[in-house]
């Protein structure tokens, strides 16, 4: 019988001695949440563009500000483009649909790949996974509980781009880096 209890080993008298920390560093990493990504859907491409031109204004307003602190005029502007991005985004949340995709331990996705591997046509086409897999994967990553069978519907009946949008915001999150190589 296999035990599904995690247990902790101890780290290596080495680690410890090189490193008195070591048991908390290990503990935070095991802790580590994964990465989620949200794709978000807006169908009224006025709002969408409102929020994106005053989210830029502001980003200017403020950046300018910063680089002036004792310009009045900037401060004005920068409380004004607040305020717009504010609105605007406002309007933007009540109509946008966001989807939230995690990324999935690595033996799940490993066995998401055993389990919609291609065709020999498939492969012979140089697919890489069967048609089967990027619903599978979006359900699998789904934060918001999307079902398999969900997915595929929006897959089906969405414009190619945005059908190729949302796989690849279920994808890309799998292949989120949060470190660092380099000299510690």
């Amino acid at each position: 019988m296999t035990s599904t209890t995690r247990t902790k080993p101890q780290p290596p008298a080495a680690a410890v001695a090189a490193d008195a920390h070591w048991a908390a560093k290990m503990e935070r990493l095991r802790s580590r949440q994964l990465a989620e990504t949200v794709f978000t859907v807006c169908d009224d491409q006025g709002v969408r563009e409102r929020y994106l031109r005053a989210q830029r204004d502001y980003d200017l307003a403020a950046q300018y500000a910063k680089a002036h602190p004792k310009d009045t005029e900037a401060a004005i502007d920068l409380a004004r483009a607040t305020a717009d991005r504010d609105t605007a985004k406002e309007a933007y949340d009540e109509i946008a649909i966001p989807l939230r995709f995690r990324a999935l331990p690595r033996q799940a996705l490993e066995a998401l790949y055993q389990q919609h591997k291609p065709s020999e046509g498939e492969d012979e086409d140089g697919k890489q996974w069967a048609a089967t897999f990027p619903a599978a994967l979006i359900a699998a990553a789904s934060v918001d509980g999307m079902t398999e069978a969900e997915a595929q519907e929006l897959l089906d009946t969405w414009s190619l781009s945005e059908a190729d949008a949302m796989f690849n915001a279920a994808y890309g999150v799998q292949n989120t880096t949060r470190a660092d190589l380099g000299k510690g």
